[in-house]
C-alpha cells in the first residue's frame, strides 16, 4: 500500500466521459444549442402546481371576503372570520378585484 501507485479517480472518470462522449457521436449523435433562458422541460418561476393550488383556494375564499367586504368589516376581522391571515385576506382581494375599506 505505501508507495503504490493510487489511480486518480478524477483521470479515470474524465477518461470515461470522453469515451462516452466519442461513442455518443460516432453512434451518430449530435448537438444542439438552446438560447440561454429557454426550456420546455421546467415550469417558468412562480407557475409551479403548489402555486396554482395556493391560488385555486385563494380564489374559492374570494366571494366569502368579498361579501365581508361589502359589509365594511376590516381585512383583520375577514381573517378571523375565515382563518386566514391579514396579509392573506388583502392577497385575495387584490387578486380578485375586492375593495376592503377596512384596515
Amino acid at each position: 500500500m505505501i508507495g503504490e501507485n493510487v489511480p486518480d479517480q478524477h483521470k479515470q472518470l474524465a477518461a470515461q466521459i470522453a469515451s462516452q462522449v466519442d461513442a455518443f457521436f460516432s453512434a451518430g449523435g449530435f448537438t444542439q444549442e438552446i438560447a440561454q433562458g429557454v426550456s420546455a422541460e421546467a415550469p417558468m418561476f412562480g407557475t409551479t402546481t403548489h402555486h396554482e393550488k395556493l391560488r385555486a383556494r385563494r380564489t374559492a375564499m374570494a366571494p366569502k371576503v368579498k361579501s365581508l367586504a361589502g359589509k365594511g368589516i376590516s381585512a383583520r376581522d375577514i381573517g378571523k372570520e375565515i382563518g386566514r391571515d391579514t396579509r392573506t385576506v388583502k392577497l385575495i382581494a387584490s387578486e380578485n378585484g375586492i375593495d376592503i375599506t377596512g384596515g
